[in-house]
């Protein structure tokens, strides 16, 4: 197993090369700053749109490349081009602070959402820059952002943007498991950037565990739920409130397995290896191979069309929380998901002729048509933090 690790140890910083360097020749814009995630098979753009959450997340994949593995000029300056770009034209100023979802290629902006996503991937951003070059000022970009998530998030203060939650509270109200899980990879995020405040951090970090475990996690049903009522309660009769979106829950359990790493909590560690189980066992597609998108905690038909697709991020998140679980415990279990999770994705997802994952697939595993290397929610992101991980843990593995 020692060299068939090493073979996937080979092709994983292979596909890390061929990546960044796709991102680099293809998205990253000269004349208005920032990045374009609207890219075919190819690399050619199809929508000139850009989306905030990938500024956020392209600005921290190239600073966590430098943090990595070294600064390179270019990396750099990607980063610094998507972070220049938000600052300037991503932020509206007069609604307290919250960010746009898209914005046009000169940086005007199009949409604006009710979630705090595009906040939490410019905290990141900040963050992991602030680590890169030490100016304060990131660092303090960060902290306002993570503030006014949290805020946001408990209802400290009224959204500025006013648009309220997905459903009118009087009648139905609610919990989104990608509120904690999310806040608890920032604060993972923030923690490391900032020290000096890692008592908040590591308070807001339990917070987001007990969310999770106490609202979201339903043993009884042997899975992790994306919304739940405002208590925790199991809203069996609605679609929405019987969604288990496994890729979701498989980044989560990688989130806590981190945390309960950092706490030293191996009663933590047992409670999320189950979570992780148990949505891989739900989620594998026994006839085709691969992870499905979303699932119904009681086997009734999902709402969602695309539901028994193959996308490329949740299978981003196997790898990571697959090999994390192997190097913790040592169990085979674990190293048989990652080795089949990254058969598939060798075999699905990759494209060695042009770089990069095609990110959408059909249920059988054929690239959607005309296919696509990112979109308004594809980019430079979850594939190559995969592989920076990948690369890490691998190696921790190795040395055992």
């Amino acid at each position: 197993m020692t060299g068939q690790l090493e073979k996937t140890h080979a092709w994983i910083k292979e596909e890390l090369d061929r990546t960044v360097r796709f991102w680099l020749e293809h998205g990253m814009d000269p004349v208005h700053g920032g990045v374009y995630t609207c890219l075919d098979r190819k690399g050619e753009i199809f929508s000139t749109d850009k989306s905030v959450w990938m500024q956020g997340r392209c600005a921290w994949t190239f600073s966590r490349l430098c943090n990595q593995y070294g600064e390179r000029p270019e990396w750099r300056k990607a980063a610094e081009s998507c972070l220049d770009f938000m600052e300037a034209h991503c932020i509206n100023r007069e609604k307290g602070g919250r960010m746009y979802f898209t914005v046009t290629q000169e940086g005007y902006p199009l949409r604006q959402r009710r979630y705090n996503f595009s906040e939490g991937f410019y905290a990141m951003a900040n963050a992991e820059y602030y680590l890169l070059s030490g100016k304060e000022e990131h660092l303090e970009r960060a902290r306002a952002a993570y503030e006014l998530i949290w805020n946001l998030n408990r209802g400290l203060i009224d959204d500025p943007v006013a648009l309220g939650p997905k459903t009118i509270p009087g009648t139905r109200g609610g919990r989104s498991l990608a509120d904690p899980m999310i806040y608890l990879n920032l604060s993972s995020v923030l923690r490391r950037a900032d020290p000096q405040r890692e008592a908040l951090y590591n308070e807001r970090s339990a917070q987001c565990v007990h969310d999770i475990f106490t609202y979201h996690r339903k043993e009884d049903l042997r899975c992790t739920l994306e919304t739940v009522g405002p208590n925790g309660e199991f809203m069996r009769d609605i679609t929405a409130g019987r969604v288990v979106n496994p890729g979701h829950d498989i980044e989560c359990a990688w989130f806590l397995m981190e945390e309960a790493n950092r706490l030293g909590d191996s009663a933590l560690h047992e409670k999320t290896q189950s979570l992780f189980l148990d949505a891989i066992n739900a989620g594998w597609d026994k006839e085709y191979g691969g992870l499905l998108y979303f699932v119904d905690c009681l086997g009734k038909p999902p709402e969602a069309y695309e539901h028994d697709m193959k996308l490329w991020w949740p299978h981003n998140e196997v790898v990571i929380a697959s090999l994390m679980a192997y190097r913790d415990t040592g169990k085979p279990v674990y190293l048989d998901w990652f080795m089949k999770t990254i058969d598939y994705c060798r075999k699905h997802f990759s494209d060695p002729e042009y770089g990069e994952w095609y990110g959408y697939l059909r249920r059988d595993g054929l690239p959607t048509q005309p296919p696509c290397k990112g979109s308004t929610f594809k980019g430079p992101f979850h594939l190559p933090r995969m592989l920076m991980m990948a690369d890490e843990l691998i190696s921790e593995v190795l040395k055992k």
